[in-house]
């Protein structure tokens, strides 16, 4: 059948590829009326009699012309399906029909061998979302009493059901506003999924490698010699159409000619013909791809349109990908031991999980982990991240129990949002040490097909913060920091000891330690050549120390002996401690041997070997940082609670009136500014827009008199000088004199615009703002207000919702924090006033995506409250109102139409 009737078009961000129970992928869309012979061919002859009995409450075995065409035209407003696609043919849809304003009756129709895999659970999160963008708030939905399935689907997605029985049916309805415990239900599903993908990629029990060769020295035999000589505990497969063997290995045609199951491909062919390998892989059931296939988005503009259709022909198939352009991956779990990557170095078994992106800069690192001996438990590097990104392997490693560290290499971070969430979450059960290049400039890699991030690097910088993520500037002091947070435990403050044989190395250390917020309790001077008594009675004592909570050893001998002594000391003092004990022993880099305690687990150092710096300074600087991580999981999380003072569907109104006023978007008018800002609880200063003297001096005697005369927004941005020239105007001469000056300044004052504003009371100059960025969502700033505090980029940054503690800290550490807490003398300013003013436009920022921009561009912070002087804000429309905290879907390619399977 086929149906050329026009119907409206739905939303674009409706269609997504999305993640299943376990892992594998399928496409979610509207439905349309080409989806007709799909329909037909899925309910026809693979939809059960028992499903389409439960669906229809009678025996339905064929759809008429007549149902056909009823459920493929819809309006998506008052009936609203999706369908899930997978291989080309439709597996599940799901509709939406309103009954009566803010009200829809909700069904499910999913494939039977498909059941099983949270496919009506995800319908039901984007048919949710989308009734919810369509004014619906309640789902009410009709079962049969043995439909359990589907009961239970609607009573696990968190919502409150409530049921009622009449006629031999069950009758359900429930609120679909996505309420803490709805949203916490999807975040869970996500990871689970999320979870899964990543497991049956690094723990598979079967590998091919396509494009395998007998050629030395090219990429298809590196793969398969890594694998072998790695002692890969599941099978290999050679895949290489001319070739009876490779390696010692049977080499077969393609992958479907392999006999048994396999779980991973690895793909090292060319470019052009990395499609047709999907296509196989798909046929054969394959989990999944890790492309090391140079080739596609590096390359320029054909090879991202190459690495588009590549995405999206995988995922159409239900396959996850790593790469292209990946060195590969790599699990040193001895029940696994896979080397399914180019680097011929197997890293020694550890506690660390890495994830990085540049194929090159992999090597590097698998290098570097060899030498300092800190050992991994995996490692990824996903090339391009066309499809598998940090996020995933975060969602593995947090429930990975052979991980208790996550090292992170970021390129480019395509979701800050979910990264944010997902980290935030991780951090609280193992420590995320993460390095991000182009953290000032905030470039993309050429094969990164992501958006830039339009956010300033500081809001980056506070989300990582925020998160409990350890940023650090080099991999090298990623390094220093995880064989500390690898084998130490964490300390309890910043109160530290210094032990050592050198009075200069020790003063270096001290100042270190100084530099970065440590505080020196303790220090012991011991001679050039103390003996191994000594140096354990030191340790001990610093150790013992109640007003200690760190230990800094250093042990540089004036001879060229082996201090295996000394050596033994700190490796039974570290192994017994509960305090973290740093090192800068003999010079040496990572975990030397003889400060190593055997590991029952088998990796390379036990919990309680310690750590050895070839300077001090590094010594202290990982320790500082290890110190902020511990501080940040001690403090209290979860948002502000809710302010009986902040109005939501006030502000929510405004905002939908505005724009329904203004479809394109525009600047709010004085009076709407005011209200938006009452309906959070800030209040504007009394003022009055003017265009004539008249009407000055008119509002003068209005307000009392004691007002300031200024131009609007607009033109203080050409003259900033001109802000506050006119104060403490106290009649109509005065104001006549002051309106003369004033419009003699300003190019053409016909078209300017005047505020008088009542005088406020004195106080230091603040500026609070926000804006909606596309990849962010929210972010809040606050610095002293004025040109210099600008110029010097003295601000603080958070993402919204804030914790209870966030709006304190953002005052506080900003450089001129000074100026608000009684500098040279000067009055202490209300500072739970300026944190409550910085919560309310967070609070604000984060419930009205709409609004473009906020800003309280001048604020005079006093002793006794502070006074909204200058306040301007913009709406516009938003036609994906961060539906994706609400709903489980992969990233889509910037600028792309996302592929219909």
């Amino acid at each position: 059948m086929t149906q050329q009737d026009d119907v409206p078009s739905a939303p674009a961000h409706w269609e997504a590829d999305v993640l299943l129970r376990d892992g594998r992928t399928a496409h979610i869309r509207p439905i349309g009326p080409a989806d007709a012979d799909l329909l037909v061919d899925f309910y026809d002859k693979r939809v059960s009699d028992q499903s389409k009995y439960y669906r229809f409450f009678s025996p339905m075995p064929h759809l008429s012309e007549r149902d056909v065409r009823r459920f493929t035209h819809v309006d998506h407003v008052d009936r609203v399906a999706f369908v899930l696609t997978l291989s080309g043919q439709m597996i599940a849809v799901g509709r939406f029909d309103v009954v009566r304003p803010g009200e829809a009756e909700v069904a499910f129709l999913v494939e039977d061998r498909h059941q099983g895999r949270g496919i009506a659970q995800v319908l039901l999160e984007h048919l949710a979302q989308a009734a919810r963008e369509r004014g619906v708030e309640k789902f009410v939905a009709e079962v049969l009493p043995d439909n359990t399935r589907m009961i239970q689907t609607f009573r696990d997605a968190g919502y409150r059901v409530a049921s009622e029985y009449e006629d031999g049916v069950l009758a359900l309805e429930f609120s679909i506003e996505p309420t803490e415990t709805a949203i916490g239900v999807m975040l869970n599903r996500e990871h689970q999924a999320e979870a899964a993908s990543i497991h049956r990629f690094v723990n598979p029990r079967s590998v091919a490698v396509i494009g395998a060769s007998r050629r030395q020295d090219t990429i298809g035999q590196a793969l398969v010699r890594n694998l072998v000589t790695g002692d890969f505990s599941g099978r290999v497969y050679a895949v290489n159409p001319s070739a009876a063997a490779v390696s010692g290995l049977p080499a077969y045609k393609s992958v479907m000619e392999i006999p048994d199951e396999v779980d991973v491909a690895i793909v090292a062919v060319p470019a052009d013909a990395v499609q047709d390998v999907v296509l196989d892989c798909a046929a054969k059931g394959v989990h999944g791809l890790v492309v090391i296939s140079a080739g596609f988005a590096e390359t320029g503009e054909e090879g991202r349109q190459r690495q588009r259709r590549l995405v999206g022909l995988s995922r159409s198939y239900g396959l996850r990908l790593i790469g292209p352009n990946a060195l590969g991956i790599i699990n040193t779990d001895p029940n696994v031991s896979i080397n399914a990557s180019l680097s011929p170095l197997m890293p020694p078994r550890g506690r660390a999980g890495f994830f990085c992106q540049s194929g090159a800069l992999g090597s590097a690192i698998l290098e570097k982990v060899n030498n300092r001996g800190l050992g991994l438990s995996t490692f990824v590097s996903a090339g391009n991240r066309a499809d598998v990104s940090g996020n995933d392997l975060l969602q593995y490693w947090e429930e990975d129990d052979t991980t208790e560290v996550v090292l992170l290499y970021l390129e480019s971070i395509g979701n800050p949002r979910k990264f944010s969430r997902i980290a935030r979450r991780v951090s609280l059960r193992k420590p995320i040490i993460a390095v991000r290049s182009g953290r000032t400039t905030q470039g993309v890699p050429m094969g990164h097909t992501v958006r830039r991030i339009a956010a300033p690097p500081q809001a980056v910088d506070a989300m990582f913060r925020q998160a409990g993520v350890i940023q650090v500037e080099s991999l090298e002091e990623m390094f220093d920091v995880a064989q500390l947070v690898a084998h130490q435990p964490l300390p309890r403050g910043r109160r530290v000891a210094i032990v050592g044989n050198s009075d200069a190395l020790g003063l270096l250390a001290a100042d270190a330690a100084a530099a970065v917020g440590l505080v020196v309790n303790r220090s012991v001077a011991l001679s050039a050549e103390p003996s191994a008594e000594e140096f354990e009675d030191a340790l001990d004592e610093a150790i013992d120390d109640p007003e200690v909570d760190a230990v800094i050893a250093v042990y540089i001998p004036p001879l060229n002996i082996s201090g295996e002594g000394v050596a033994n000391v700190l490796a039974a003092v570290g192994e017994q401690s509960d305090k973290p004990l740093v090192s800068s022993f003999l010079g040496a880099e990572g975990v030397p041997e003889l400060l190593r305690v055997p590991d029952v687990a088998g990796s390379t150092a036990g919990r309680g070997s310690v750590p050895s710096y070839p300077a001090v300074e590094a010594a202290v600087r990982a320790l500082a940082h290890v110190v902020d991580y511990a501080v940040w999981l001690r403090t209290p999380e979860g948002p502000v609670p809710d302010d009986d003072e902040v109005d939501r569907p006030a502000g929510k109104r405004l905002v939908n009136q505005v724009l329904h006023r203004h479809p394109e978007g525009t600047d709010l008018a004085q009076p709407a500014l005011t209200e938006l800002l009452g309906a959070y609880g800030v209040q504007l200063w009394s003022s009055r827009p003017v265009t004539t003297l008249d009407e000055a001096v008119a509002a003068g005697t209005e307000l009392e008199w004691d007002v300031v005369l200024k131009a609007t927004a607009d033109h203080l941005r050409e003259r900033p000088d001109l802000a506050h020239v006119w104060r403490n105007i106290e009649g109509p001469a005065e104001m006549r004199s002051a309106w003369a000056s004033l419009t003699q300044m300003i190019s053409d004052p016909g078209k300017a615009g005047f505020v008088v504003q009542k005088n406020a009371r004195p106080g230091v100059p603040i500026a609070i703002r926000s804006i909606e960025d596309p990849l962010f969502g929210p972010v809040v700033s606050f610095g002293i207000s004025g040109p210099l505090i600008e110029l010097l980029a003295d601000k603080s940054y958070r993402i919204p919702p804030l914790g209870p503690h966030d709006a304190a800290s953002m005052v506080r550490e900003i450089k001129s924090s000074p100026m608000l807490f009684g500098y040279r003398g000067s009055e202490v300013v209300d500072v739970d006033e300026v944190e409550r003013l910085i919560r309310r436009v967070a609070q604000l920022q984060n419930d009205l995506p709409q609004v473009r921009a906020l800003e309280l561009s001048l604020v005079l912070a006093g002793a006794h409250g502070a006074t909204v002087l200058t306040a301007a804000a913009r709406v516009e429309p938003v036609a994906d109102p961060r539906s994706d905290w609400f709903v489980r879907r992969l990233p889509s390619l910037p600028g792309d139409t996302l592929p219909t399977a």
